[in-house]
């Protein structure tokens, strides 16, 4: 059981920030989505209601919070108000918790962060929405694997 769990954002985003277009992934990387269900796996996401839309069901083996000010009655899921009651549900779990879209959710959890797995997607595409601006140069960059179609770096905050 981890005390004070650390709070993940994992994002596949172009170099520009392009991250998604009309509610679904503007590319196809069948290796990025099992790299997310491998890192996410056991653990907490939290989403926003777009997102869940989005994916179309909760997503098996890890514990699924939605932030919604609209009732949804999927079974598998909890739902929460506020980024803030939906973090603190989280982190009470004692699980790693993940941070996995959309754009707001991403700008709330963006300054208490301690991690974040990128997947620097490689080619142009086009989209309407973007990761919110951040500076990167308050991330260490852990770790880096290169896979075809995109680059995955791990960061962590610095101190």
């Amino acid at each position: 059981m981890i005390a004070n769990p650390n709070l993940h954002i994992i994002v596949a985003m172009t170099n520009e920030g392009l991250i998604g277009r009309e509610g679904t992934l503007p590319w196809e990387l069948p290796e990025d989505l099992h790299l997310f269900k491998k890192l996410t796996m056991g653990h907490t996401v939290i989403m926003g209601r777009k997102t869940f839309s989005g994916i179309g069901a909760p997503l098996a083996g890890r514990r699924n919070i939605i932030i919604s000010s609209k009732p949804l009655s999927d079974t598998g899921i909890e739902v929460y108000d506020t980024f803030a009651d939906a973090l603190a549900k989280a982190k009470s779990l004692h699980q790693e918790v993940f941070c996995i879209g959309g754009k707001k959710i991403y700008a709330e959890a963006l300054p208490l962060a301690t991690h974040l797995h990128i997947s620097w997607i490689h080619g142009d595409f086009s989209g309407d929405t973007y990761f919110p601006d951040f500076d990167i140069s308050q991330w260490q960059e852990q770790h880096q694997q290169e896979f075809k179609g995109f680059t995955y770096i791990t960061y962590q905050r610095k101190q």
